[in-house]
């Protein structure tokens, strides 16, 4: 995962609830170490996460996936981080799973990797997305090749699910690939 201070508490601690359930091991990458700040609905502080690693040092060989949480804040950070832009532009293009909630596209955008795909996100950030080239559907959840997005908080449940079927398959498809 990766975050900065601002991520929308519920866009991080639920998906990485169902990946450590499913039986994943995470890690919250940042741009900063120590801990960054959660907000609820953008609004309130809602606690902290300890950072597990900064992307500045983060290979994207050392991971299976991505996810990129939102809140406006959070991905508003990252997109003008070089570092977190490149790990994020490299992920995608790795071909292995990415999955951004909510605001979370603004940083995939950024990296220049949206051109030509179908996504969803919140509803204020599609304008950006289509000027970015990407096609926009208003659904819980779309995937395509690798990228799997969603449109907010109350999708949760429906992305959850997803992004823990996807990045299951990939990494069993790696492990296949491997063995």
């Amino acid at each position: 995962m990766l975050a900065a201070d601002g991520v929308e508490r519920v866009e991080l601690e639920q998906p990485r609830e169902a990946l450590d359930q499913a039986g994943a091991q995470t890690d919250l990458l940042s741009i900063h170490d120590g801990e960054i700040k959660a907000r609820e609905n953008d609004l309130d502080a809602a606690g902290t996460f300890i950072v597990d690693g900064l992307v500045t040092d983060a290979f994207v060989g050392d991971y299976d996936a991505l996810l990129l949480p939102g809140g406006t804040v959070n991905p508003d950070q990252l997109r003008v981080d070089r570092d977190a832009v490149a790990f994020v532009r490299d992920f995608v293009r790795s071909g292995k799973p990415v999955a951004a909630i909510c605001h979370g596209p603004w940083t995939l955008i950024e990296a220049g990797v949206v051109t030509g795909r179908t996504l969803t996100s919140y509803p204020s950030i599609r304008t950006d997305l289509r000027n970015a080239g990407a096609e926009v559907l208003d659904q819980e959840v779309v995937v395509e090749g690798n990228l799997t997005t969603s449109r907010s908080p109350d999708d949760l449940p429906a992305f959850c699910a997803t992004v823990v079927a996807e990045f299951a398959a990939a990494n069993s498809t790696q492990e296949t690939v491997g063995s």
